[in-house]
């Protein structure tokens, strides 16, 4: 039978999966080796430091979480279904959006620096549009929609046996109602 090459891909997908099942902290040279069937030696020749896979496994993490949420998006409730999507991403996948929510965010100084760095460019001026809002409104509603999801999330993720998902679905709508109306009443 002839000798399997591990590529690098091969090795930051092994991680991945690990990482998925067993969290983060389970990713390690011997778990890989473990997971691809072979010496851990090609595991080292491609990984110089598990800080560098790991920014590869978290960088793999973020095209899942692209395709996840982009699946679960009801084009006609595009703010509120992909909110609700990172819900069901912390139900479903919590070691991935642990990764997601924990991974180390460089040059933030500010609540605003974070809102430049987690949203795109367009998705204020959509939310303004779809909700009739101003952009400053849109951005303050979307900031406030962005740190309660997390939050609530983090707490979604981390429960056993788990909190009804109607439960929390609930508590993130009556939490944009009452952002919304914040941000409608805010003029700036």
């Amino acid at each position: 039978m002839p000798k399997q090459r591990i590529t690098k891909e091969m090795v930051v997908e092994a991680a991945f999966e690990i990482a998925r099942k067993q969290g983060m902290e389970q990713v390690t040279v011997k778990s890989i080796a473990a997971r691809l069937a072979c010496s851990v030696q090609p595991i080292y020749s491609y990984c110089k430091n598990m800080d560098g896979l790991k920014q590869d496994v978290a960088a793999r993490t973020g095209v899942f979480i692209r395709e996840y949420i982009t699946a679960r998006t009801d084009q006609k409730d595009l703010f509120r279904s992909i909110g609700k999507a990172h819900l069901q991403l912390a139900k479903e996948e919590p070691n991935l959006f642990k990764i997601f929510i924990l991974h180390r965010r460089e040059g933030i100084s500010s609540l605003k620096d974070l809102y430049e760095m987690e949203s795109a460019p367009n998705v204020a001026p959509f939310i303004a549009e779809q909700l009739g809002l101003k952009e400053s409104q849109a951005k303050d509603l979307h900031l406030n929609m962005l740190i309660y999801t997390i939050g609530i999330g983090a707490i979604f993720s981390v429960t056993t046996p788990g909190i009804p998902a109607e439960e929390i679905f609930a508590k993130q709508e009556e939490a944009f109602q009452a952002f919304l109306l914040s941000a409608s009443k805010n003029d700036t």
